[in-house]
């Protein structure tokens, strides 16, 4: 151990995360603070006027990092917060990620997710190229696959306009670390799930359904496709692949999954059971819920991620249930509770 002369200190790393107010952004934060790092996160400037409901995730931490408002959709925003705080590390995670939704509002989607990415690989080319540079690719890129399970070799083949927003950002990085010599990964990422995920998708829906049901607040759920199968792990576990991908010697692009696959169905057996409660007497399919171009399954190949970065899964897909249907149970007795006094 190498240990600092009198009057000699050490300069912490520092890193930016967009998207640090979602899920994964609220996880990695907490990591890299515990791993003593200066963070820095890039939010909207509507969040900060309503930083109550839009920074819910992070408030705990808000006295450790430092936020910048800045907009995906503004090279001169992202640029100068870029110029400014040149960072040594960056975690891309900020995107229109609800895929339903980009099915109803494409343009947006792919304008966002597309152009943010664009955006901030250019800023760091042009202001830290030194920084090494992390995107959020996603399992939505294999969509129709064409083999099971899937690894970093698999052909893509979208099935809606997030997917293909994703593809586009993932041949971005390549090209950047490849033209540009920039240190940039892509971090192919099957479905995370923890009690921070937003209420849109389908596995906190669930879990919050649950939890209403069993308190006498709602009498059921309603659901789409119940047999498309995913990949599900904790979200937890996920950003430490994030941060070891970066910590290598040299970039490379990685599948971040558990190896395993489970049905909608089988995640609302499990979350109702685990309440005591049949799936059966309360889950309804509504068609609405069906997407325009259906992903049937999707199952990752971890292999490489666990030989070179010495990276497994930890929670199991039951924990991961439990633990977020304890969460939105915990979160209406809380909430009857603070109504009670």
């Amino acid at each position: 151990m190498k240990f600092l002369k009198k009057g000699e200190f050490k300069l912490k790393k520092k890193a930016l995360i967009t998207g640090i107010t979602g899920q994964d952004g609220s996880y990695l934060a907490e990591l890299l603070l515990e791993k003593d790092y200066e963070v820095h996160g890039l939010v909207r400037r509507v969040a900060l006027e309503d930083s109550e409901h839009r920074l819910f995730r992070i408030k705990h931490l808000l006295d450790k990092i430092e936020l910048h408002s800045a907009s995906l959709e503004s090279y001169a925003s992202i640029f100068n917060v870029i110029e400014k705080i040149r960072p040594d590390e960056c975690y891309h995670l900020a995107a229109q990620s609800f895929v339903s939704y980009s099915f109803e509002d494409e343009f947006s989607t792919i304008n966002t997710n597309i152009n943010g990415t664009l955006y901030v690989l250019s800023a760091i080319k042009e202001k830290a190229p030194h920084c090494k540079f992390y995107f959020a690719a996603s399992s939505e890129m294999f969509g129709l696959v064409r083999e099971t399970p899937q690894n970093e070799n698999t052909p893509f083949y979208p099935r809606s306009p997030y997917g293909i927003s994703k593809v586009a950002g993932f041949e971005l990085t390549r090209n950047y670390r490849e033209a540009y010599r920039i240190f940039a990964c892509n971090g192919i990422l099957f479905n995370h799930e923890s009690p921070r995920r937003g209420y849109e998708f389908v596995t906190r829906k669930i879990s919050n359904g649950v939890a209403r049901i069993k308190m006498g607040l709602d009498k059921e759920l309603k659901l789409g496709n119940l047999e498309a199968k995913r990949d599900w792990g904790f979200a937890g576990d996920y950003v430490k692949a994030m941060w070891l991908m970066l910590q290598q010697d040299e970039p490379d692009d990685y599948v971040i999954a558990t190896g395993n696959t489970h049905s909608v169905k089988e995640f609302a057996e499990l979350a109702f059971s685990y309440v005591g409660l049949k799936w059966e007497d309360y889950v309804v399919v509504d068609d609405k819920f069906y997407r325009p171009a259906e992903v049937f399954e999707l199952k990752g190949d971890y292999s490489k991620a666990k030989k070179k970065l010495s990276w497994q899964p930890k929670v199991t897909f039951e924990e991961l249930v439990r633990m977020m249907v304890d969460a939105d149970l915990e979160k209406i007795r809380r909430i009857r509770g603070d109504l009670n006094k």
